[in-house]
């Protein structure tokens, strides 16, 4: 399972386009979308939260978009899928700051 940090000035708003996100691209792999998120905190203007991606929908992912993973900056593989997720989040009008969680 991939955790992710997710920091936001907007929350309620990110949050939606998150779930919208990661709603289509689980449809695009054709499988449930599995991820949760955590309890926002928030501090100096900003909202954390986490972000749960389920194996079976992280698998998914990582074999439909292989090939745009792949071309993401980043020397290791989570850093090129942490990319992947946070350009994707982007594209989709969210502005988030995302890093993964070492477990």
């Amino acid at each position: 399972m991939k955790i992710f940090d997710v920091s936001s000035i907007d929350y309620l708003e990110d949050k939606r386009l998150i779930n919208n996100a990661l709603v289509d691209m689980a449809a695009q792999c054709g499988v449930q979308s599995d991820f949760e998120f955590g309890n926002p905190t928030s501090r100096f203007g900003w909202t954390f939260f986490k972000l749960w991606v389920k194996p079976n929908l992280q698998t998914q992912i990582e074999l439909r978009f292989a090939d745009m993973i792949k071309k993401t900056k980043g020397s290791k593989h989570e850093e090129k899928f942490t990319n992947f997720m946070s350009d994707y989040f982007q594209s989709k009008g969210c502005k988030v700051k995302i890093k993964m969680v070492d477990v």
